[in-house]
């Protein structure tokens, strides 16, 4: 009898454990969320709010009594954000579509082709990860600007169309497909490329739409190679639709008309993300794991 209610309290004391680290852990994330949320409801406030009304607040106030959705229409007519929008369409789409491709064929060689001099050629590709971006960037603009690829699609594009991280990413999941798979396919005469195609892409498919929605994501929020390429409208994007709205637009203290631009920018992509998050977390677990 002793024993039996030893044992209860010790299962009471260990409920009770339980429920305070959970209450702990739950208050912690509580206080995380709203660090990360509030630039998201600071956006959103800020674009609601009339010019006047922002520029009297000597003390920023975290709501408004009087909210307006003037500063979207403005965003609209002041620059033509409309074709800001479909540019950044076109670029994101079209270097998306070749990137994966690019992605596909060279993880597809690493993970499954035999020949001369593989294992270096893919450390020293790994390699390129340690090259700051920076220096990328010089290289390429000035590669782009002797090429005179300047305020073009092609010049916007070329630079993304191929990235070291995915590569390893999606070579990593490709090697994980058994090779049993791989010589069962040779002895019914298929070829690499089908086998790719009918098997290996099917199998990685969480990956890919991962690395696909990642580069979506990427190019969406593309700005120093758009602001350093480009200097004619018509090839602006988005980043530089935002620009041109503090510039030229409105003048550089309209902070509600440019908080009005970023919320109709980034909606498409919140929207993506809450859609896709499971495959994205799935498909990047996925990639990383090996064995």
């Amino acid at each position: 009898m002793g024993k039996s209610m030893d044992f209860e309290k010790i299962e009471r004391g260990a409920r009770r454990s339980e429920r305070v680290r959970n209450t702990i852990i739950y208050v912690l994330l509580g206080i995380w969320a709203l660090v990360v949320l509030f630039p998201f409801y600071w956006m959103v406030l800020s674009s609601v709010k009339s010019y006047s009304a922002y520029n009297a607040e000597y003390i920023p106030q975290l709501f408004t009594l009087s909210p307006t959705l003037q500063n979207y229409a403005d965003a609209f007519t002041a620059v033509p954000l409309a074709k800001y929008f479909l540019n950044t369409l076109i670029f994101t789409v079209i270097t998306t579509a070749v990137m994966m491709i690019v992605t596909v064929l060279a993880a597809f060689a690493f993970a499954r082709l035999d020949f001369p001099g593989k294992n270096i050629a893919f450390v020293i590709f790994l390699s390129l990860m340690m090259i700051p971006n920076e220096l990328v960037i010089i290289t390429n603009f000035v590669t782009i600007t002797n090429l005179d690829l300047r305020n073009t699609f092609l010049g916007l594009i070329l630079p993304s169309i191929t990235s070291v991280f995915y590569i390893y990413l999606l070579k990593e999941n490709f090697a994980q497909v058994p090779d049993e798979l791989y010589y069962a396919a040779k002895v019914d005469a298929t070829s690499d490329f089908k086998y790719l195609w009918k098997v290996m892409i099917p199998i990685c498919r969480p990956t890919l739409v991962t690395i696909t929605i990642l580069k979506v994501i990427e190019c969406w929020n593309s700005y120093v190679w758009p602001r350093l390429i480009t200097d004619d409208p018509n090839y602006y994007l988005v980043s530089n639709g935002i620009q041109e709205i503090r510039e030229n637009g409105f003048g550089r203290e309209n902070i509600p008309a440019m908080m009005s631009a970023v919320v109709v920018i980034s909606v498409p992509l919140i929207l993506l993300f809450l859609i896709f998050h499971k495959k994205i977390m799935a498909g990047v677990a996925r990639g990383g794991t090996k064995g």
